[in-house]
């Protein structure tokens, strides 16, 4: 099988992977292929957090030109999986000089699936984009055409908590990666200055209280299929509920906008973190030690300054190192920008620095060790192999 994912998240997804009993398991470029059983399967899609899509792998073949691609397609037996009333749809990547366009891709499978389908039944199954019973996923990668079933059916980062969201939110699955990077695992406070609708604080939460991330979400795209081994799905269920666990500490979020706030709460309450989480509204800038824990991990997703004049953006992230200084003693402090300028006005020295994307924007992970008194901290330190 196959976990997608997005960049430079490869390697914790391949310890999730192996956490969850996956072998093979191997790093790929924005994924980690993996083997494994049925329950493999339904545990990866119910507890990776940093996984978009589990995928399953039916079909590999060479392919230079849209005839290869009909013909190779249309040879395969797709009547294993679909029937005239199995409705199906096909999402398509590419990355090759052979083929420009993902949609063509698409289009020239669909046709050769349908065209089979017709031979042996008589008659053809419809497509679905928006709620299939069979998701299908083709990868073309230079020569080689993969096309795997889609198991998870919508993506994984749809946790089923999020009813509203604010301006520019970042990813649940880019969030839950970004935590993990950082080294925290629930043994120390954890705090967003800067929530927004509160992303960071309910991934935080899940993994603090070991809450599989996709226990919210009502359906995947295996429970359709023909296998779908319902007993199965609720022993794991079970299981992972029996490994939640208690937290000690805090998880706390703040943010200027009273509006983010009350998106945040009603996320957080239908995320039933209601109680696991506080969240109050104040600019970081604001913020006094005595509001804060007591040191921990603090990860900030400031204004990219994409709406604010470079003027104004200076001075927005030259108050946030002020107000990092003079407050946050005992934090190791995270904060996500692609603005490179504007991160030289935190004024701090960095003492990590990733390279992640927020959707198609390069940013800058940088980490800063807000020390209390020496340059040992008690708290988590970062870990990973990513470098700048």
């Amino acid at each position: 099988m196959t976990a997608k994912t997005v960049f430079a998240l490869e390697p914790v997804l391949a310890n999730e992977l192996l956490a969850i009993g996956a072998e093979d398991v191997k790093v790929l470029n924005r994924a980690v292929s993996f083997t494994g059983t049925k329950e493999t399967m339904y545990r990866a899609n119910l507890e990776l957090r940093t996984a978009l899509r589990i995928l399953k792998p039916i079909l590999t073949f060479t392919v230079r030109d849209e005839k290869e691609l009909y013909t190779q397609t249309n040879r395969f037996a797709w009547d294993t999986y679909l029937t005239p009333s199995t409705t199906f749809a096909i999402d398509s990547f590419i990355h090759s000089e052979h083929f420009n366009h993902a949609n063509f891709v698409a289009l020239k499978v669909k046709d050769a699936i349908v065209d089979k389908l017709r031979t042996v039944y008589g008659e053809r199954p419809n497509v679905d984009i928006d709620n299939p019973d069979l998701r299908l996923n083709v990868h073309i990668s230079d020569e080689q055409c993969t096309i795997s079933l889609d198991s998870s059916g919508n993506s994984l980062h749809k946790r089923g908590y999020r009813i509203g969201q604010g301006l520019a939110p970042i990813n649940e699955v880019l969030a839950a990666g970004m935590i993990l990077l950082t080294g925290w695992d629930g043994r120390s406070n954890f705090v967003d200055p800067m929530c927004g609708s509160g992303t960071f604080l309910m991934e935080a939460a899940t993994i603090a209280y070991n809450i599989a991330p996709g226990v919210k979400i009502s359906e995947f795209g295996f429970m359709r299929w023909s296998d779908w081994d319902e007993t199965l799905w609720k022993r794991i269920v079970a299981d992972a509920k029996a490994r939640e666990r208690e937290f000690a500490h805090t998880i706390m979020g703040f943010d200027e906008s009273a509006e983010a706030i009350a998106t945040a709460k009603d996320n957080i309450k239908n995320a039933d973190l209601g109680w696991k989480i506080l969240v109050q509204t104040s600019k970081l800038q604001d913020l006094t030690a005595e509001m804060l824990p007591d040191g921990g991990v603090a990860i900030i997703n400031p204004p990219y300054g994409e709406r604010m004049n470079s003027e104004d953006t200076a001075q927005l992230y030259t108050a946030i190192g002020d107000a990092l200084k003079q407050n946050f003693d005992g934090f190791s402090v995270w904060i996500i920008s692609s603005n490179k300028e504007a991160l030289k006005h935190i004024g701090l020295k960095t003492s990590r620095k990733l390279l992640l994307y927020n959707g198609s924007l390069e940013c800058k992970f940088h980490n800063y060790q807000m020390y209390r008194g020496s340059k040992k901290s008690k708290y988590n330190q970062p870990q990973g192999t990513i470098s700048e």
